[in-house]
C-alpha cells in the first residue's frame, strides 16, 4: 500500500490532526490526542495507536510505559477530513495517565468540575519510572 492515503487528511499548519479515540465496545470517548503523518502511518502499520506528543515533541506508542496499549479496530476520517477517529480495544481498561478508563472524567456540575470516574489503578503503580 502506498502512502497516498495520507494526502487526503487535511493536516493543520503545524502538521498535526486531532485524533479522537473511542472504545470500540462501548462507544465511550477515551482520549483526544494529536497525530502527525508518521504517527498515523505507524498506527496503520502496527495496528496499535501512536500519537504525537506536543509536550515531548516526539511520537509515542500508547501504552509504551504503562502497558495499556490501544488495539485499533477501525480508523475513520471526518467529513472535513481534519479529524481522525480511532475505534480501539483498550488493553487493561485504562486509557488515562491518571489511572482512569477515560481522560474525560471531569463533569461540569453547577459551575464546578466534579470527578465522576474512579481511579482504577494508582498512576504510581502504572508508571514506575
Amino acid at each position: 500500500m502506498t502512502d497516498s492515503w495520507l494526502n487526503k487528511v487535511n493536516w493543520a499548519q503545524d502538521g498535526l490532526v486531532p485524533a479522537v479515540t473511542q472504545d470500540a465496545a462501548g462507544g465511550r470517548v477515551l482520549t483526544l490526542a494529536w497525530m502527525n503523518r508518521e504517527a498515523l502511518k505507524r498506527t496503520v502499520q502496527t495496528g496499535e495507536a501512536h500519537y504525537w506528543s506536543r509536550s515531548r515533541k516526539k511520537i509515542w506508542h500508547k501504552g509504551e510505559e504503562s502497558g495499556h496499549v490501544q488495539k485499533v479496530r477501525s480508523i475513520r476520517l471526518d467529513c472535513d477530513e481534519d479529524v481522525i477517529l480511532l475505534e480501539v480495544e483498550q488493553t487493561g481498561g485504562i486509557a488515562c495517565h491518571t489511572g482512569r478508563h477515560s481522560c474525560f472524567f471531569q463533569k461540569l456540575v453547577d459551575g464546578k468540575w466534579v470527578e465522576t470516574e474512579p481511579v482504577l489503578k494508582d498512576p504510581k503503580e502504572i508508571y514506575k519510572k
